[in-house]
């Protein structure tokens, strides 16, 4: 199993680590740590030292109720940190949903969108389709950032996650698309409750089916924070707790903060995982 990306194919047969790097001023526990250059770069090197397989780069905060940031604000924040990033040998993603954004950081190197919107906004399916080889990870969201949490979905989250994943995979596909650069994102915590959240979890295996990678992105999430009663700050064990499992539901790659910790639990699953067969392939 492969992922498909601008410069590089990713090998999935083990699980990759994608190192969040937040270019923003209010994300939910790290905003406003890398306000320059220099130290969003130095913040990447340190995060491919720790392990990190992907750098993930997003500035727009995408916690619930926040605003959207305007084209070229995003643009500004990321541009700079992206041109240097992508020479650091690792494949890069950008969270982003606008198309504008998306087709500058493509131009500019980068591998690899993701996508919260799952290129539900005008003209990002065209910004994808008109890329002859990035790879794309399509989120669920319900609703929007800003109203998320006020209003999340009812009922069973897995069979309506699984719907909304398998159009959008099939629209993408449809634009031209091959399925080695599509890869799926449940959206824990994007209009989600708690027990929601934890549904998916346990019953993750069952989107395996739609026949796509699987990324998944635990780390600091408030549901974390309900089952333990910790602080964003205070969730590195439940964090990497969560990609562990997540991981052993089968997810190909995990999306976290904390890549060192993260990378040495997946080590020791990996060791433990032999005689069941190697790195799941």
């Amino acid at each position: 199993m492969h992922w498909q990306t601008a410069r590089q194919r990713i090998d999935l047969s083990r699980p990759r680590v994608m190192g969040i790097v937040n270019l923003t001023p209010d994300s939910f526990s790290d905003g406003g740590r890398l306000a320059d250059v220099p130290a969003a770069l130095a913040y990447c090197e340190r995060l491919l030292r720790e392990g990190a397989d992907i750098l993930d780069l997003g500035a727009e905060s995408t916690r619930p109720g926040s605003p959207p940031v305007p084209a070229d604000e995003e643009l500004r924040r990321l541009l700079p940190v992206l041109r240097e990033a992508v020479k650091l040998g690792a494949p890069v993603s950008v969270d982003t949903s606008k198309a504008e954004v998306m087709r500058e950081a493509l131009d500019a190197g980068a591998d690899i969108v993701n996508d919260i919107w799952a290129l539900r906004q005008p003209g990002a399916l065209d910004a994808v389709a008109a890329h002859p080889a990035c790879g794309v990870c399509l989120m669920h969201m319900h609703g929007e950032p800003r109203t998320m949490q006020l209003a999340p979905m009812q009922g069973d989250a897995t069979a309506q996650v699984a719907a909304f994943l398998q159009e959008r995979a099939g629209a993408v596909r449809a634009r031209g698309v091959a399925a080695e650069r599509i890869v799926l994102d449940p959206g824990v915590g994007f209009g989600k409750t708690p027990a929601q959240n934890f549904g998916l979890l346990s019953a993750q295996r069952g989107l395996l089916e739609l026949g796509y990678p699987l990324l998944v992105g635990w780390s600091r999430k408030s549901s974390l924070g309900q089952a333990t009663g910790l602080s964003a700050g205070e969730r590195l064990v439940p964090s990497v707790a969560a990609a562990l499992l997540a991981v052993e539901r089968g997810a190909r790659v995990v999306r976290v903060h904390d890549v060192k910790d993260t990378v040495a639990a997946l080590q020791v699953w990996r060791a433990a995982s032999q005689d069941i067969g190697k790195d799941m392939a």
